[in-house]
């Protein structure tokens, strides 16, 4: 049986945020130090572009697929 995918919004304070730092926002990891083990197992796209970098800037109106889980980002 395959997984459904789920959607939720992240909303940030600030122009921007890392891909590592929404990563712990959205409980996937625990630490920071956790980004770039999940990265190498868990294939993610930043607006339908595969994307492999944990420092990777995002805005708001980005959309972030990981593990069949849309995470987009909203802005205040």
């Amino acid at each position: 049986m395959e997984k459904e995918s789920t959607q939720s919004e992240i909303v940030i304070h600030t122009p921007y945020i890392q891909l590592g730092q929404l990563m712990k926002m959205a409980g996937l990891i625990e630490t920071g130090g956790q980004i770039k083990s999940f990265l190498s197992q868990n294939p993610i796209q930043v607006n339908q572009q595969p994307e492999q970098r944990r420092g990777r800037k995002l805005y708001p109106g980005d959309q972030i697929l990981v593990q069949k889980h849309l995470i987009k980002i909203k802005g205040l």
